[in-house]
């Protein structure tokens, strides 16, 4: 079921949503100070290209205030702009009854967009960390 999901929605959002990561990802890596970013907006591509069937956990081992610093950031370099790209996509996206649960995805995925450190993508029924907790699941 997750690879029927998975190419419906690289065909009505992924591949646009994913490869403006990509972009942001090369705009951020033209700087050093830019890289961890840039390299962080190339993770996410990956999931925004296929996002059902993996699970995205809230890691306590990081530090919170690495974490903060990153997502402030990051939402000035391009997670503002990525989560709006989400938002406008879920618009479009539940306007037709199909598109609804794409939509609604669409949505959860903007949170991510906005802010990412301190969070991580796993495959579906791989083992977390006992004290991790689950961020996002589509």
């Amino acid at each position: 079921m997750h690879v029927i999901g998975n190419i419906l929605w690289f065909v009505l959002a992924g591949l646009w949503m994913g490869l403006g990561y990509i972009v942001a990802g090369i705009v951020q890596c033209i700087t050093i100070i830019g890289i961890p970013f840039g390299l962080q907006s190339f993770k996410l591509a990956g999931y925004a290209f296929w996002p059902f069937g993996r699970v995205v956990y809230h890691r306590t081992d990081r530090s919170a205030g690495l974490s903060c610093v990153g997502n402030v950031i990051w939402i000035v370099l391009s997670g503002f702009w990525l989560a709006l790209g989400h938002v406008f996509t879920g618009i479009l996206l539940c306007i037709t009854i199909i598109g609804i649960p794409f939509g609604i995805a669409s949505f959860k995925l903007a949170g991510l967009a906005l802010v990412p450190f301190g969070k991580t993508v796993v495959t579906a029924g791989q083992p977390l960390p006992p004290e991790a907790t689950v961020y996002l699941a589509l």
